[in-house]
């Protein structure tokens, strides 16, 4: 019982003793710097984020503009085989190139 009020009044008289803490305790000039460059960097990504202007969200399917092309068919060719006889009495067959 004694020990126990002995070490609350011990204690006490610390706190008690102790001087009052001011705001610029602990933080020096470069403290406070750091400081208010991770604020400004956490306010100013808050803000970046926010705005969502870069990415405009999820991707929209659009049909492509229509385009006319006028084809110009020209002549219809197709390649027949052709028997052909030399002047020799030989016999050939000859791919021969037929536009209609």
């Amino acid at each position: 019982m004694i020990r126990t009020l002995s070490v609350a009044l011990l204690a006490g008289s610390l706190v008690a003793a102790a001087p009052a803490a001011e705001a610029r305790d602990g933080i020096g000039a470069g403290g406070a710097a750091a400081l208010g460059v991770l604020g400004g960097l956490a306010v100013g990504g808050a803000i970046a984020s926010s705005q969502n202007g870069y990415y405009p969200g999820q991707p929209v399917y659009r049909a492509p503009r229509p385009v006319y092309v006028e084809e110009d068919y020209g002549p219809v060719c197709h390649i027949e085989r052709r028997r052909t006889i030399d002047a020799y009495g030989d016999v050939f067959i000859r791919r021969v190139r037929v536009c209609e």
